[in-house]
């Protein structure tokens, strides 16, 4: 039986598009998600009409087919091409600015909201909506889930699947361990194949303080049960034989550690959540709060009030501007983090590697792209998703500089997202103002990875069940205390 390939680069058929649109993916930018439509060389350009063309015949509206922005580079260009540029001569900002257009139109709200809730979480990504799920396991039917855009919008659907437990502090080791055992076994648990595989971490140490670093470090997780190892430059390279060995002087490895695909993850929380009595609704931002009586009342959206018992606050990078609106400051400082992608290659990178300094990490996924980022303690602070040639060339310039063989593989795309900062690098849980408005925010560039751990916690808390001590280290009074204590063990 023949079929109707809309996507050449990615082989994405007529009949893909059309069970994406079946199940709910209704915007382009969803869809492209779910089918990988638009993600090869061409970036969409002789595919997304096509796939327009379908979604208008079943039933989209114009607001949910707005043309998406095709990544740079425009065509492919090697990490040695890259490299040769000199990043310092590079801006940070996003280049030549757009003209000035008016925005484009909203997709409508997927959905109508119920009168009265429960819980009404705001933010439909990994950490609202693995909460969503674990308070239906234990019962609680009646949560929503606001999501001002399509699910995959934000952090969750921008990072590059690290998930690890080596950490430099006990309790971040602890939950890292509980979210790589929920992982592992979330295909089975909810029907969705999330890709998880047990690559490992490499961090390298570039000289004899990292080292010691990763001493101290390793002491804690050993503490802790895991199989962490300090490795010689030689061993390193028995691990990922391609690495420059010079370039370090020592490394730490633990083999349970991994890298996940987030995309599924999100939509298999999301569909677990609904199975469970919840209401998951995107394109609908919360608008305000009504507080009366040291409580939030309900919660106001361009569809309509909720009114609610409890609220908590899973933005990420939005999560300040969300607590405003009760009246609460935040000390969390959004920063645009960018990440990249190369042309698939056979298999041979086994672990995630990082480069500790650095912020360089990378790894390579089961269809054989190199997938990395690089943090620029330059970058303001600030919610932005454009891509800069700066981050190229300093990426390029540090992968080159450790795996020279990579000189000559081409990068096909770039993105951005951005890590939600706190002074200490820990999150924030738990009430802040109104004594029913929970903090679930703060993680920096690890709240992927410690989502599963951290909702199985609160969820128990929150129905009445043990209070982990977690909730009452990480309150966001701890700054004006001084009780703060950070982790130091941040990458990106």
């Amino acid at each position: 039986m023949g079929k109707t390939v809309l996507c050449a680069c990615e082989d994405v058929t007529r009949s893909e598009v059309q069970r994406a649109f079946a199940r709910g993916h209704l915007d382009l930018e969803s869809v492209k998600r779910y089918t990988g439509f638009g993600t090869g060389p061409c970036q969409g350009k002789s595919c997304q009409n096509a796939v327009v063309q379908e979604l208008l015949r079943l039933g989209a509206t114009p607001a949910e087919i707005t043309p998406f922005t095709s990544r740079p580079p425009v065509h492919p260009v090697t990490f040695g091409t890259l490299a040769a540029l000199d990043p310092s001569s590079l801006p940070l900002d996003e280049g030549v600015p757009l003209p000035s257009l008016p925005p484009p139109p909203r997709p409508a709200p997927s959905g109508p909201l119920p009168e009265r809730a429960d819980v009404v979480i705001v933010g439909g990504g990994i950490l609202g909506l693995s909460l969503a799920y674990e308070l239906g396991r234990r019962g609680v039917r009646d949560v929503v889930v606001l999501e001002r855009n399509y699910l995959n919008s934000g952090a969750s659907g921008r990072n590059g699947g690290g998930v690890r437990a080596q950490w430099s502090t006990p309790t971040m080791v602890r939950l890292g361990l509980r979210s790589l055992q929920l992982f592992a076994r979330f295909a089975g648990d909810t029907g969705v194949n999330v890709w998880f595989r047990r690559g490992g971490y490499l961090f390298l140490a570039p000289d004899p303080a990292q080292a010691k670093r990763l001493e101290r470090n390793r002491a804690v997780q050993a503490a802790q049960g895991m199989r962490t190892r300090i490795l010689s430059p030689e061993e390193a390279c028995e691990v990922v034989p391609e690495l420059e060995r010079s370039r370090f002087v020592a490394a730490s490895w633990n083999p349970d550690d991994g890298v996940v695909f987030p995309w599924p993850f999100l939509w298999g929380y999301a569909a677990g959540a609904e199975r469970n009595g919840a209401t998951v609704r995107t394109f609908t931002p919360v608008t305000g709060l009504e507080i009366s009586g040291g409580l939030v009342r309900s919660v106001e959206t361009p569809a309509g009030r909720i009114r609610c018992d409890t609220v908590v606050n899973a933005c990420g990078a939005w999560s300040p501007e969300v607590a405003r609106l009760a009246g609460v400051a935040l000390p969390n400082r959004p920063t645009r983090h960018e990440i990249l992608v190369s042309g698939p290659l056979k298999p041979w990178l086994g672990p995630l590697v990082s480069l500790l300094g650095t912020g360089l990490y990378f790894s390579q996924s089961q269809r054989g792209e190199i997938v990395g980022g690089m943090g620029d303690p330059a970058e303001p602070a600030g919610v932005a998703h454009g891509s800069t040639l700066r981050f190229l060339a300093r990426f390029s310039r540090a992968l080159t500089d450790l795996i020279p063989d990579t000189a000559g593989i081409p990068v096909m795309r770039q993105w951005a997202g951005n890590y939600d900062v706190t002074p200490d690098n820990n999150p924030i849980l738990g009430p802040a103002g109104p004594a029913n408005f929970l903090q679930l925010s703060g993680f920096v560039g690890h709240g992927f990875m410690m989502a599963p751990a951290v909702a199985e916690l609160m969820a128990d808390w929150m129905t009445g069940r043990e209070k982990d001590e977690i909730f009452d280290r990480f309150t966001v009074d701890r700054f004006a205390r001084g009780t703060a204590v950070g982790d130091d063990f941040i990458i990106g």
